[in-house]
């Protein structure tokens, strides 16, 4: 038809679609009337349509940020850049092979792939915020899952518990972030918060070496604090004391003066959250003043990696925790099994933290996996909070992880570690029971 040109119609044609314009009026005055005839139905009205989590149907696309028909976006703000990327840039980069592994293999999740999107917080607050932003309002995330670090983790909480996102498996060991579901119901931690394993370690002290006076090292933080605190909460005050608390700040150049007070305080025993760089230089000034304490250092330092920092030699007999398998087992199927998978699927060279690093993702496949009839950020917090006796074949037997309402921290059994030389080599062995944390 061309502009300007009139389209007449014939009677017979007219009749023609009166006919069917009065036999469609009819199908729909028959369909509604049938609706209304269900027995114990009524009609839906607006705001009374059931939602998914109502009818346990999956959502679309458009209802649910991250969730399309073929894939589930999944972001993390974690340390990829700076000083601090060197000891732990590894961890999200093996979970994402991981994800990468479990997409190939079994198609994904709920039928969709999982989409990885990692954004750089550069161990800083302010970055983290940035990053976690863009995450969550331009690439529309489902949910963050394992967000690294211990300083830029508090800046971003608040916001993402205030816009409901799933904030879950983060690696972070500030107590708060899995001690309060009430207040911040949509954060879950992974890792043992630091003041369950302060809490480990005044027990062990208390149990295994009665008399002797504790030093405590610790950054001018949250974490420092909460590490001060478990310590304090595990020691028997009949068999051990504090003696010297010494504080630092994040990104102070030395902490040489903290090591001083201790010694002349008297301590015999050192208990230290410090990052790998900072516990190197605690342990060489310690032997350049010709002391020698028992040293328990955070399971923040419980990878081969940390020899690189501190030489065998000197952090022979130092103490450390974990729950997981060791990188060095070479001979464990599921430890091989690992191997495997780093270097199929784009990631790192195995060491113990990139077989955390897995088990986190195992964790959340298995969390998404109880999520496809409502996947919904609701269904993900319901489902999390499902799992009860999760036992992963890279954990240490014994362990498993549990979440509940009450309860959002993963890791809160562990065994010793201790720092061996072999071969001219440091390496990590376990000892003793297994701990187990029974307090709040």
């Amino acid at each position: 038809m061309r502009v300007g040109h009139v389209v007449s119609l014939s009677s017979k044609t007219t009749v023609l679609l009166a006919v069917l314009l009065l036999a469609c009026v009819a199908v729909v005055a028959l369909a509604v009337a049938c609706g209304e005839e269900e027995e114990g139905e009524a009609t839906p009205t607006a705001g009374d349509t059931p939602t998914a989590a109502a009818t346990g149907t999956p959502t679309t696309a458009e209802e649910v940020p991250g969730i399309t028909d073929t894939e589930i976006i999944l972001g993390a703000d974690v340390i990829l850049a700076g000083a601090m990327a060197a000891v732990y840039a590894t961890i999200p980069e093996a979970t994402e092979a991981y994800f990468n592994y479990i997409n190939d293999t079994q198609g994904g999740v709920c039928g969709r792939q999982i989409v990885y999107k990692l954004a750089d917080n550069g161990d800083d607050p302010a970055k983290a915020m940035e990053a976690v932003r863009k995450l969550v309002e331009q690439d529309k995330v489902f949910a963050i899952v394992g967000s690294l670090g211990d300083t830029p983790h508090p800046a971003v909480w608040e916001y993402l518990n205030e816009n409901e996102v799933p904030d879950i498996l983060c690696s972070a060991g500030s107590h708060m972030f899995g001690a309060d579901p009430e207040g911040h119901p949509w954060t879950v931690q992974m890792i043992p918060s630091y003041r369950i394993e302060g809490t480990f370690f005044g027990e062990y002290i208390s149990e295994n070496l009665p008399g002797k006076k504790v030093g405590v090292l610790y950054p001018n933080n949250q974490q420092g604090a909460d590490h001060l605190q478990g310590v304090k909460d595990g020691l028997d005050p009949d068999k051990n004391e504090v003696v010297s608390e010494q504080s630092y700040d994040v990104g102070a150049v030395s902490v040489s003066s903290q090591v001083i007070n201790m010694k002349n305080d008297g301590a015999d025993v050192v208990t230290s959250v410090a990052t790998p760089g900072y516990n190197a230089q605690a342990m060489k000034q310690a032997e350049r003043l010709d002391w020698d304490p028992q040293w328990f250092l955070s399971y923040i330092n419980s990878d081969e990696m940390t020899f690189r920092f501190a030489s065998p030699e000197l952090m022979e007999g130092t103490i450390s925790l974990q729950a997981l398998k060791l990188a060095a087992w070479t001979d464990d199927p599921a430890v091989a099994q690992h191997y495997e998978i780093m270097d199929q699927y784009g990631g790192p060279s195995p060491t113990n933290f990139t077989i955390y690093a897995q088990a986190l993702g195992e964790v959340a496949v298995e969390a998404l996996s109880r999520t496809c009839d409502n996947l919904t950020r609701e269904g993900l917090m319901d489902a999390i909070e499902s799992i009860q006796d999760y036992h992963s074949d890279l954990f240490i037997d014994e362990v498993n992880v549990s979440f509940s309402e009450t309860d959002h921290t993963a890791f809160q059994t562990t065994r010793m570690l201790r720092a061996v030389l072999e071969d001219g080599k440091g390496k990590w062995e376990y000892f003793g029971p297994l701990f187990v944390f029974e307090g709040e």
